[in-house]
């Protein structure tokens, strides 16, 4: 009986908070999207983005599954062991200063920031990612493929690293010069900054 009521509560816990991250997906949304549209758009189109991933997608485009799951195991150990040749190309290049900048400059309201090649690969990023392969995820199959003005928001969530709740916005690349598709850009929005 006391095993019952336990599973029951238990249950009911996980469904109310399921449904308060839903409303809070909800509920910042419009704010969200007022961000991207506002703030972060008009320096997606910046020399310093467009450039990276376009030479990017140079490099990459022949890559074959196979080679991206290699690199995406390699990105995973040298995450986890504090750095290493791949981590360090990336998260040391113009565009990752570029992304931190922007980070460090939002006062709090970006915990994260990276942008996607258009195979889904971290190109530059303010913070170290825990893979290097995000084209099997939301944040790159719903915007990049999607074409040029696609934007998913994610749903809030608390970010232990940050201590806070955060929502994941992520919006597609476009070359300004074709107005076409060239990869993608999350960014973590701190909910309570908005």
């Amino acid at each position: 009986m006391i095993r019952s009521v336990l599973r029951t509560a238990s249950t009911t816990l996980i469904v109310l908070g399921a449904l308060t991250t839903a409303a809070l997906a909800n509920d910042f949304a419009p704010q969200i999207s007022k961000e991207v549209a506002e703030k972060i758009r008009p320096w997606l189109s910046d020399p310093a983005v467009v450039d990276a991933v376009k030479a990017q997608n140079a490099k990459t485009g022949g890559l074959s599954d196979a080679d991206i799951d290699k690199l995406d195991k390699q990105w995973r150990a040298e995450a986890k062991g504090g750095g290493g040749p791949l981590v360090n190309e990336v998260t040391g290049n113009a565009l990752s200063s570029f992304l931190k900048g922007k980070k460090e400059a939002s006062g709090g309201l970006y915990s994260e920031i990276f942008v996607m090649d258009a195979k889904g690969l971290n190109v530059g990023t303010s913070d170290v990612t825990s893979d290097y392969m995000q084209g099997d995820e939301g944040k790159w199959q719903k915007t990049y493929p999607v074409g040029p003005d696609a934007v998913f928001i994610d749903d809030v969530e608390f970010d232990e690293s940050s201590k806070a709740f955060q929502s994941q916005v992520s919006t597609t690349v476009v070359d300004p010069a074709t107005g076409k598709p060239i990869g993608a850009i999350t960014i973590g929005i701190n909910v309570e900054k908005l």
